[in-house]
């Protein structure tokens, strides 16, 4: 049986927090204000920080939800960042779709996982109730490298504009690292498959 949790602990609020705050990072970017843009974003990284800090230091603040929150409110942050960033011009097309790709489908990973722990009969009230833990996901290592590779790019694209570095070589060799770690990343849940998958016993 799956277990009864408490969804409103604070790395669960700071990630969505960090959901929160994507899309006004998203405007900020299309306006070109990569100042505000650069402050908000660093606003962000703190949260992701503090989030996990918390999880892993106090056994009170830590769910099922949150082990499929957190990852998700960095999926949500860093693909309208990439998508912002390419609009403007500052993240390679190719890079940016490869990206979104992998992440809509561990998105759909994610939800296919709730479907199939939820016990009988499955109802919306039962998949949507987030108190109702069935399942902890468990990143793999490459995965959460890419995660901080992924964002240390964004970092790097959004500074790029505002000292004046946008063509450096430097840059572009970032993109391709991102690449590899985000197909490594991809490949890494291929092949481990259930193993990043607790289910809940109860």
């Amino acid at each position: 049986m799956p277990q009864y949790e408490n969804p409103w602990t604070i790395p669960n609020m700071l990630s969505m927090t960090r959901i929160g705050l994507a899309p006004v990072l998203g405007y900020l970017i299309i306006e070109e204000d990569f100042n505000i843009a650069l402050g908000v974003f660093a606003l962000a990284g703190l949260t992701d920080l503090l989030d996990g800090f918390i999880a892993r230091n106090w056994a009170n603040q830590k769910s099922a939800l949150g082990s499929a929150l957190d990852p998700l409110a960095d999926k949500i942050l860093i693909s309208i960042l990439y998508v912002s960033l390419t609009y403007a011009d500052l993240i390679p097309v190719p890079l940016t779709y490869m990206i979104i790709s992998r992440d809509v489908m561990l998105i759909a990973a994610v939800f296919y996982v709730r479907y199939r722990t939820l016990p009988t009969p499955r109802t919306l009230a039962k998949y949507f109730n987030p108190c109702y833990a069935t399942a902890r996901l468990k990143p793999t290592f490459i995965s959460k490298v890419n995660t901080a590779v992924q964002l240390i790019l964004v970092a790097a694209s959004l500074a790029a504009p505002v000292f004046n570095y946008a063509d450096s070589i430097y840059l572009q060799i970032l993109w391709c690292f991102t690449a590899f770690t985000t197909a490594a990343s991809a490949y890494s849940y291929y092949h481990y498959g259930r193993k990043t998958v607790q289910v809940i016993k109860g």
